[in-house]
């Protein structure tokens, strides 16, 4: 069955509801990764995540899309402190030389830094005027940094927020979830299975997630996955450091969840009180 995709923010462009990660991708065995990602995208995972700040992993992504940029949506990031107008052209023609492509489908800034939001939007705009981005977004936005951004780039013009979400950490549901969906923009969950934080097996959220995957005969990271992205403008990002990793992870990309299971999870994972600032790792 082919992978579920959805439209992506304002340009409406369909991505696959599950994607890739590539963080900390560089540090394992590289053969792996890149059997990894191609396993993904022969399994419709056509959504690849990476960012200047990753070490090595653009190279990574490089090598396993070479001959395939056609399929791909691809993502990177600059660092805050290369987000000036300037800064942000030479972060974007770097990270092009380092993917070995002549553009990106989006190009987000990692996080809010110094720089104001004019400089790098001007930039993002002018990438986008040169052919070099195709849309923008941004990662780590409260919904006040979002007010700010808007009231900057104007309304249709951000095409995502990625941020922290997993089943243990709900903070966006609050204010980031309803914002993007009022405005039009996709929420990309990164980490969604938190940072060597998934529930094990014999805790109380563990069975819960174990319940549901056993009467569905899928896994927990699937029903995890299907869970966090219920709503239609969210997707994620999980990384695979195996081909058999990457199947596991596509398999969610079918997966939904009913009322009663959502509600089951919903009360094994807490949204607890809303956090004053935004979690990011």
């Amino acid at each position: 069955m082919p992978m579920t995709k959805r439209p992506f923010g304002p340009s409406g462009s369909d991505v696959s509801v599950i994607g890739q990660g590539t963080w900390y991708l560089d540090q394992g065995d590289r053969a792996a990764a890149i059997a990894a990602l191609r396993r993904g995208l022969d399994l419709g995972m056509s959504h690849i995540d990476t960012a200047e700040m990753y070490g090595d992993a653009e190279p990574v992504v490089a090598q396993a899309i070479a001959g395939r940029r056609d399929e791909v949506f691809l993502v990177s990031k600059v660092l805050p402190s290369n987000a000036s107008r300037l800064g942000t052209i030479t972060a974007c023609e770097r990270s092009l030389k380092r993917l070995q492509t002549d553009w990106l489908d989006c190009y987000l800034l990692h996080w809010r830094g110094q720089y104001p939001f004019e400089e790098t939007v001007a930039a993002f705009e002018q990438l986008v005027a040169a052919g070099k981005i195709r849309s923008w977004g941004v990662s780590n936005f409260d919904a006040d940094d979002l007010d700010e951004l808007l009231a900057v780039a104007g309304e249709g013009r951000i095409a995502c927020n990625q941020v922290l979400y997993h089943l243990r950490e709900r903070a966006i549901e609050y204010a980031v979830i309803p914002w993007c969906e009022a405005h039009g923009v996709a929420v990309t969950a990164y980490s969604p299975f938190g940072h060597d934080d998934f529930p094990q097996g014999d805790s109380a959220q563990g069975r819960a997630l174990q319940a549901i995957a056993d009467a569905r005969h899928v896994t927990p990271h699937q029903v995890a996955l299907s869970f966090l992205t219920r709503q239609p403008i969210v997707f994620a990002i999980p990384k695979a450091s195996s081909a058999s990793h990457a199947a596991d992870n596509a398999a969610a990309g079918n997966l939904t969840l009913n009322e009663d299971e959502i509600a089951a999870l919903d009360r094994a994972f807490p949204r607890g009180l809303q956090p004053r600032s935004l979690p990011m790792l």
